[in-house]
């Protein structure tokens, strides 16, 4: 019998994995298909500019994939980032998309994406600022914004009352919404600066006014940024913390301490006991680099207490991550470009959590549920790193992120694992997945994660990979295939899809599997 022609056969093998562009870095990569690349990018909720592209590149990118995009994806895109991923940009820019490219489109999904008002301003922004194209609403458009308007509560019109670019004053002066209770037309006045009827002003922005002008009683029940232009004292704060939200208690800890909040044992008691609170935690959708923020940014004054309740709100935060049967390995990426924002610069509002910061988490956070899994860190080579698992996941992340610098190379974890000859089952690398350092500047074969993968497969065929790229672009440096999958972004549902993968595996294009499952709102 006639042999099969093994060259032939690898021929066909080389081709199909062989790269076929460059990342951001100038290294050899993979292309992702058209709805992968607005699946990563949608994910990250991150329009800001990152150690290799810049926030006009990404917006670019963004628009140029939904040209060749149908308006339901889109749609669903826009729904599954904001419901599952809580993300705030890039849901809103997708919206504006569909304002230009399928209005009806726009109608079924409007409610689902824009749940607040800042989602609201966040829509009108992008549409005025002429990046999707013309810089009109539309009359529909229009119409599901006066609808919001007019149908929205009073405690969720003074949340869309703070903040600016635009206010909520210039949302109503531009889509002048009709109001038929006359709360609301009182309430609308007040705000763009007109005459109102003041006895017709709703419950809590009257005690508001009320206040401002007596300085009596309790403090008006309206957002703390409100209260912030007044003559507080100490007290007053302390009650701004007890009616706070979760998310504005953990945002201000800096603030109430800096006005004396903490001279007391009954406030800082009962700071704390909101950050631990299980089922405040759940409510407000934490996310475990939002704690890992406020852990990083707390003043070196700040009780012990304040600081032990917020790792005590972390172990809460990531109590989903997976318990992974099998041998596990996270590598997480501590080189040179890891050290800018997770988030980009966005200025004053820069955030001070690194991507090196995201990768550490997740790598503490698999160790503190898989404590015999091991943790690689890398560059340009791999790093040397002892960690505790019964030490908290905040104490591992610190102890991770402190390492860093060089160039990238992502196959250098799967390099030392081929050289040991290790039997793995799941391989995590988390990364901004700009490889370099182990490619050549050629499109000459596989990336050099891909070389070293496909070599242990062959000692372990069962093993899985996931790539997790914080800073997604449009390229990967794995293919999408059974063993492999490419997740975009860092939100906590980042923990459900690698434990779902390892025990089920998943199909090659999972991600925008995910997100075709979206379901959408009937046709009005």
């Amino acid at each position: 019998m006639k042999m099969a022609n093994t060259t032939l056969f690898q021929s066909i093998k080389n081709r199909l994995t062989k790269t076929d562009t460059y990342n951001e870095a100038g290294g050899i990569a993979y292309t992702l298909t058209p709805k992968q690349p607005l699946a990563q990018l949608d994910a990250t909720g991150c329009l800001n500019n990152t150690y290799y592209a810049d926030a006009q590149s990404q917006l670019d990118q963004v628009l140029k994939l939904a040209e060749n995009l149908d308006a339901e994806f889109i749609a669903k895109t826009a729904v599954y980032a904001r419901q599952k991923g809580f993300m705030k940009d890039m849901p809103a820019l997708l919206l504006a998309v569909l304002a230009q490219k399928d209005v009806n489109m726009l109608a079924r999904v409007f409610d689902q994406v824009v749940d607040n008002g800042k989602m609201l301003r966040n829509f009108a922004q992008i549409i005025r600022s002429g990046a999707v194209g013309r810089k009109s609403f539309g009359n529909r458009p229009k119409k599901l914004m006066q609808t919001w308007l007019l149908t929205a509560t009073e405690k969720q019109l003074l949340n869309a009352a703070v903040g600016n670019s635009p206010s909520l004053a210039d949302v109503v002066k531009m889509v002048h919404p009709k109001p038929r209770e006359a709360w609301r037309a009182a309430w609308f006045a007040w705000l763009i600066g007109k005459p109102y009827d003041r006895e017709a002003l709703p419950p809590i922005t009257r005690a508001f006014e009320d206040y401002k002008q007596s300085r009596e009683g309790a403090l008006p029940n309206v957002p703390f940024q409100m209260l912030t232009a007044l003559d507080l004292n100490s007290g007053d704060w302390a009650q701004i913390a007890r009616n706070g939200s979760w998310q504005q208690v953990r945002q201000n800890l800096n603030t109430f301490l800096r006005h004396e909040v903490f001279e007391k044992s009954k406030n800082i008691k009962m700071v704390a006991e909101k950050l631990r609170d299980e089922t405040a935690i759940a409510r407000a959708r934490v996310l475990p680099y939002q704690l890992l923020t406020a852990y990083q940014a707390t003043s070196d004054q700040m009780p012990f207490e304040i600081r032990e309740a917020l790792q005590d709100a972390m172990e809460t935060a990531v109590q989903n991550v997976p318990a992974i049967r099998g041998k596990v390995v996270v590598c997480p990426d501590v080189s040179g470009s890891m050290h800018r924002s997770a988030t980009g610069y966005r200025g004053s509002a820069t955030s001070k959590t690194r991507c090196i910061d995201i990768a550490a988490l997740v790598s503490a956070a698999m160790l503190r549920t898989n404590p015999k899994a091991r943790v690689i860190p890398f560059e340009r080579i791999t790093v040397n790193v002892q960690l505790n698992p019964r030490d908290s996941v905040m104490t591992n992340a610190q102890k991770l992120a402190n390492i860093g610098g060089g160039g990238t190379a992502c196959s250098a974890p799967l390099a030392l694992l081929n050289r040991e000859k290790a039997d793995v089952d799941l391989v995590v690398i988390v990364s901004d997945n700009e490889s370099w350092a182990d490619c050549g500047p050629h499109w000459s074969g596989k990336t050099g994660l891909m070389k070293e993968w496909d070599i242990l497969k062959q000692r372990c065929p069962e093993a899985k990979l996931v790539c997790l790229d914080i800073q997604p672009y449009t390229t990967a440096q794995a293919q999408n295939r059974h063993d492999i999958l490419n997740i975009g972004g860092f939100s906590d549902q980042v923990f459900t899809l690698i434990g779902s993968f390892a025990e089920q595996g998943m199909g090659a294009d999972f991600w925008v599997e995910e997100i075709e499952k979206t379901e959408l709102a009937a046709v009005n």
